[in-house]
């Protein structure tokens, strides 16, 4: 049984914790493959609106196994709390959340590395979250991290206080003004290990494996986006795992030929959080309304997203590296009044007009070059079947569909997980 992925193909909050939770049913098992809490996972049901960061996104079906994959990492301080917002929920936890042992744990000190790091940049900051994601990576590929596993050790408090000693050492190098308690912060952290530690620990490659083997349908459920990646995103702008489909075999240890579908998630405009690149931003009032409509502040941290047209430049690039087989469209209804919709089909790029991302994508290298389409005026947000949909916005999904060959079979119309409509539309 294939394992099916899937992925942000812009900067991240592109509606993936919703999707994922529409999808659900078809799934037996949802396994989260990279990133930590820096990500914010929206879903809204029954009137309610539920932000996971940690957790996957399928943990609301009864019938449906959540895994924490070995590529993830995890700050016990947040975990804990995501799991009290559950509480009221009745869930059952226990048997129904799976937490790899090669998962690697975030440490106090690797939140202060993070904020004396990002401190010492100045103006030069890449934007980070400073939930400790990047050291904690850091130590992961060192070889010094300190892993779910190693909860039960023995030993683990001693590995954890040779690698907590070495971070202070780290902190004092950067000579920055941070202003922390640390036995505080350790006491915090040592009460949520312990509630960490009442969780099911498992190997999370052995039993995802055996689930394959007993024809059960598994979706990898990744975080950020594919223009984040930290490999193929916009460096050093992006976040310190790999969020593009190579990602989930690394992150869950899933063969590349046991990969199905790629379902790539993306809006029907560009938003970016934090700094870095971004040559379809809006500065004007149209950026501004894409922001106030679409409520478009980041699940984690509240900052204000920045937002602009669709960068189908950028779109194909992330369909291409990901061998994306299905497209969703998410926030459609955030373009409604729109007299005109723009499309970046190309950039201006050292004197040349090109259609590729290129490797710099500053906006001294590229100006972006624009198709315009006509708007529509109205509300989505009570439709329920394609065939309800307003004729521009079919033009426009048309439009996209021809350019990235791949098909949109989801357009979502609103927050609500009954605000999707499929799109029955034929799949090479």
């Amino acid at each position: 049984m294939a394992v099916d992925l899937l992925l942000g193909l812009q900067w991240g909050d592109e509606g993936k914790g919703k999707i994922v939770d529409v999808l659900t049913n078809n799934y037996d098992i949802i396994a989260r493959f990279q990133g930590g809490p820096n990500a914010g996972h929206t879903l809204e049901f029954d009137g309610i609106k539920h932000v996971l960061h940690t957790i996957p996104s399928g943990i609301f079906h009864e019938e449906a196994i959540n895994v924490v994959g070995n590529g993830v990492v995890i700050d016990p301080v947040i975990f804990r709390k995501e799991l009290a917002n559950l509480a009221q929920f009745d869930l059952d936890i226990k048997s129904r959340l799976l937490i790899s042992r090669k998962a690697h744990l975030i440490l106090p000190t690797h939140r202060l590395l993070d904020a004396a790091s990002e401190t010492a940049k100045g103006k030069a900051k890449i934007g980070s979250t400073l939930k400790g994601i990047g050291p904690t990576y850091m130590d992961k590929t060192g070889r010094n991290g300190l892993r779910v596993g190693d909860l039960e050790l023995d030993n683990w408090k001693d590995k954890y206080r040779t690698l907590a000693d070495k971070h202070e050492a780290m902190i004092h190098f950067y000579d920055v003004d941070i202003q922390y308690d640390l036995q505080e912060l350790e006491a915090d952290f040592f009460s949520a290990i312990e509630s960490l530690k009442k969780l099911t620990f498992i190997d999370s490659e052995e039993y995802l494996y055996q689930a394959q083997k007993e024809g059960k349908a598994i979706l990898a459920e990744g975080a950020q986006g594919s223009l984040l990646d930290i490999d193929f995103g916009t460096y050093p702008y992006v976040t310190s795992s790999n969020t593009t489909a190579a990602g989930a075999c690394t992150g869950l240890g899933v063969a590349p030929n046991q990969i199905g579908k790629v379902y790539g998630i993306f809006k029907a405009y560009t938003t970016r959080v934090g700094s870095g690149p971004f040559p379809t931003e809006l500065f004007d009032k149209d950026g501004e309304t894409m922001g106030r409509v679409g409520n478009e502040f980041g699940a984690t941290t509240g900052r204000p997203r920045r937002c602009g047209w669709l960068d189908l430049v950028a779109l194909k690039y992330a369909v291409q590296i990901n061998g994306v087989t299905h497209l969703m469209m998410m926030k459609s209804d955030v373009l409604s009044g729109f007299e005109t919709i723009k499309v970046c089909t190309a950039y201006h790029y050292k004197g040349s007009k090109i259609s590729h991302l290129p490797y710099n994508i500053e906006a001294s290298n590229v100006t972006p070059v624009y198709t315009e389409l006509k708007g529509w005026k109205q509300d989505l947000t009570k439709m329920n079947s394609a065939e309800q949909l307003p004729k521009n916005l079919l033009d426009y999904i048309e439009y996209l569909e021809e350019a990235l060959e791949v098909p949109i079979q989801i357009v979502s119309v609103g927050p609500d997980r009954t605000q999707t409509i499929h799109r029955e539309v034929a799949v090479t």
